[in-house]
């Protein structure tokens, strides 16, 4: 068995296959910005030969200052709603889009994967999500997710690789 198939289970790959496959039809690249992630769903799109006609890269900016720094969230942000909010993932995913002229659509990711760091109003397997599509809105959302921290990772990665569906 391959490395990439212990990597990513097979509901990972098969939205992944289907990402890239309508990303191709719209004529759309994306682009990501991840943090609990730490690139797994760049991983996961770029697993196909072939990926990158429409796969321009991805930003993994686990720390806040990275996310300043490299996608432009604002301190003010971080600080009142912290990494793990959707004001943050908004400002990451168009941080993504702007850094990356030819990309169409950015998914960004920010959560608690665990197994510490949660808390009662942002618990372990909180994830917020946003995807922004170039001259179109930003959308938010946020999953809770169980399991260990390799599950809502992976659980991350799928509904990322939805999302990105969903807007196409």
């Amino acid at each position: 068995m391959s490395d990439q198939a212990v990597l990513f289970g097979p509901a990972v790959l098969a939205e992944a296959a289907r990402a890239l496959e309508l990303l191709r039809l719209a004529g759309i690249r994306v682009v990501t910005a991840e943090s609990c992630t730490g690139g797994l769903v760049a991983g996961a799109l770029t697993h196909f030969a072939g990926s990158s006609d429409v796969t321009e890269g991805g930003f993994v900016t686990y720390s806040n200052s990275m996310k300043q720094a490299v996608l432009g969230v604002q301190a003010g942000t971080l600080a009142a709603y912290g990494a793990v909010s959707a004001q943050t993932v908004e400002q990451m995913a168009e941080g993504a889009l702007n850094a990356c002229c030819t990309a169409g659509i950015a998914i960004s990711i920010s959560g608690i994967a665990g197994p510490g760091g949660g808390s009662e109003d942002k618990p372990v397997g909180l994830v917020w999500f946003a995807t922004a599509l170039r001259g179109g809105a930003t959308r938010t959302s946020r999953q809770i997710f169980s399991g260990d921290r390799a599950s809502v990772r992976e659980q991350a990665v799928l509904h990322a690789l939805t999302l990105i569906c969903a807007r196409l």
